[in-house]
């Protein structure tokens, strides 16, 4: 695998290879599938690839019945595409606890150009909170590889967001995903930086500049969003006494309310959160976005330097 491949290009030839190894699921798509990268599937594959055109929620309840079958679909969109589907999503496969598997690219502001009416940055809230649902996000290609085998070996509903832009290789070949399991990359004492899908190179970055600077930092993968390590979670808070989290999300409903409602009844300290601040994007280049709406790895060191000093004035004050 290249040092830098996007997450969808990476699930492409996942899925492709794990199609010459099973024959137990079959693909769907909704007039996507280069974009998606499972035409790379559909053209080895084209009886186990369905294309229901610009028809979401048409996919996911077709994806509904075909689960009832025996076999496993994978239904694939862009995650803006999902949240128009979330009725069928929450009716259809999540209530009955039907074995379905969605996969969404083109998650976030990293979506770039395309603007704001494709750039979700809604979709884990959404999917977070409908019950029986599990929820991925993938940091790198080896990642979703990984987490696309065992989606497939887990009974019932899952979620999986992947991203447009190349991503650097944070695993190594031999990473094997955990669900329910998050990813400590690099342990430190004063601050903890919990970041997901295609921040956490970001927070890598910024955990270098901060040691640069004197500072340790703990930086933790939270690929598995639903469930929650909670444990590790409570440990980090613990051994460091300050919380960042970083996505490239919407503030309210994703990573960072879901460490806050742990943090809240568990282990109360300072958190801040790094995310999109509850606006809509706009069209321009990813990087261009991310500097706009603060997400680059300069607010990464910038809000845990505040989640420090907020720390020590709390300690101060007792």
């Amino acid at each position: 695998m290249n040092n830098t491949i996007s997450l969808r290009q990476a699930y492409g030839e996942a899925l492709l290879k794990l199609g010459k190894e099973r024959d137990d699921f079959v693909v769907l798509d909704a007039d996507l599938s280069e974009g998606t990268k499972t035409a790379l599937f559909a053209s080895k594959f084209p009886e186990r690839f369905f294309d229901f055109g610009i028809a979401e929620q048409n996919m996911v309840s077709a994806a509904a019945g075909l689960s009832t079958t025996g076999l496993i679909p994978i239904a694939n969109t862009y995650a803006v595409f999902v949240v128009r589907a979330a009725e069928q999503i929450r009716n259809s496969i999540a209530l009955p606890n039907f074995n379905v598997k969605i996969v969404a690219s083109h998650g976030g502001l990293d979506l770039g150009q395309d603007g704001a009416s494709h750039q979700a940055i809604e979709d884990l809230a959404v999917m977070r909170s409908i019950p029986n649902m599990v929820v991925m996000v993938p940091a790198d290609g080896i990642e979703i590889r990984e987490m696309l085998k065992v989606a497939l070996e887990y009974l019932g509903p899952v979620y999986i967001r992947g991203a447009r832009s190349p991503v650097p290789k944070i695993h190594d070949e031999g990473y094997r995903y955990q669900m329910k399991r998050v990813d400590v990359l690099q342990d430190g004492s004063d601050v903890t930086i919990i970041a997901i899908g295609v921040m956490v190179h970001r927070a890598l970055e910024a955990g270098s500049k901060l040691k640069q600077e004197g500072i340790s930092s703990r930086i933790v993968n939270c690929s598995s969003l639903k469930p929650l390590d909670r444990k590790t979670i409570i440990e980090s808070a613990s051994q460091t006494g300050a919380i960042v989290t970083v996505e490239d999300h919407n503030v309210i409903g994703g990573l960072g309310s879901a460490v806050a409602e742990v943090l809240a009844r568990e282990k109360p300290v300072p958190l801040e959160i790094v995310g999109v601040e509850d606006t809509f994007g706009e069209s321009g280049l990813a990087k261009e976005l991310f500097k706009k709406y603060g997400l680059t790895i300069d607010d990464i060191v910038k809000a845990a330097k505040k989640a420090i000093t907020r720390k020590e004035k709390f300690k101060q004050s007792n």
